[in-house]
């Protein structure tokens, strides 16, 4: 095993879950099973590279400069991606020695409901991620779009998870693992990636400080006053938020709670034969939202949408 592929397979037991970005000189590489997912999803040339075990490594790789097309190829087929980038370049690395490894490190980790690229994103439909949590019978769910900071959140019956996610149609959900079953054939529905957090992410006195510290106070009882399971809610997507972008937390607005008993809920079947913000066919022509649309900006657009 060389120096390198050791550094790759110590970053990439980070990361299992993910596909690994290892950026080498002008393109991001992918190895092993990686490698042999990514050639498949993005139809391009499968490679190899040494070997490991007597065995040939598979290997694909996607110019840098360009990396954006591919990623979105990924994230839209339900992959996660590991960016890492070269921390210091290769001269650098050589003045600790000839054989020296260059120092590489994940920089962010791609996700359905985290992106915040506009070229990325669909320019006039939110990108919600979303996180749902059941506490002693009281349910929760709380939802953000980080590339307009909106931040929300509302208790709901279990009952109303369902027409929930129909209306929100988030692009990415957090459950405690726990949850995870119940909620796949609903998240599978709305073309929604369903993402299994442990307990600790939704501990609603950990999620509290969260929050204080997100938004930089000593209590949240100003902004609103939140049940345990909102609280837990919110915290989970600020802790998630922290992970994929490696603690820089984008701005966000101050969370809003909306009440249930103000708002009229559709079921999902009644959504769409209504055509508010899609029709029939799939598309946006003819419905109420495309008629209503005069926006003139991607975040207005989400923002109305």
């Amino acid at each position: 095993m060389t120096p390198m592929m050791s550094q790759y397979l110590e970053i990439k037991r980070q990361y299992p879950n993910a596909l690994l970005f290892y950026r080498m000189g002008d393109f991001y590489e992918l190895f092993f099973e990686d490698a042999l997912a990514a050639a498949k999803a993005l139809d391009i040339t499968l490679t190899k590279r040494g070997k490991h075990d007597g065995i040939d490594i598979p290997m694909c790789g996607v110019p840098h400069h360009s990396s954006e097309g591919y990623l979105l190829t990924l994230i839209r087929k339900g992959f996660r991606v590991a960016v890492c980038e070269q921390m210091e370049s290769p001269l650098e690395a050589k003045k600790r020695g000839s054989k020296s490894v260059v120092k590489r490190d994940v920089v962010r980790l791609v996700t359905p409901g985290t992106l915040t690229e506009d070229s990325l994103l669909e320019p006039r439909r939110h990108n919600f991620l979303a996180s749902f949590v059941c506490l002693r019978g009281n349910c929760a769910i709380s939802w953000v779009d980080i590339s307009t900071g909106e931040l929300k959140v509302t208790s709901i019956p279990l009952v109303g998870v369902g027409p929930e996610i129909s209306r929100l149609k988030p692009r990415e959900l957090l459950v405690l693992d726990s949850h995870y079953d119940d909620l796949f054939e609903i998240t599978k529905e709305n073309e929604c990636s369903l993402t299994s957090l442990g307990s600790a992410a939704f501990d609603s006195t950990a999620a509290n400080k969260r929050i204080q510290a997100a938004f930089g106070v000593n209590t949240i009882d100003s902004f609103a006053e939140f049940q345990r399971s909102e609280i837990s809610a919110l915290g989970a997507l600020i802790e998630y938020l922290e992970i994929t972008q490696k603690g820089t937390i984008p701005s966000l607005q101050i969370p809003v709670r909306e009440i249930q008993e103000n708002v009229m809920q559709i079921d999902s079947a009644s959504r769409r034969n209504l055509e508010l913000t899609q029709s029939l066919t799939g598309g946006t022509d003819g419905t109420l939202l495309a008629t209503i649309d005069k926006t003139l900006t991607s975040p207005g657009a989400r923002l109305l949408a």
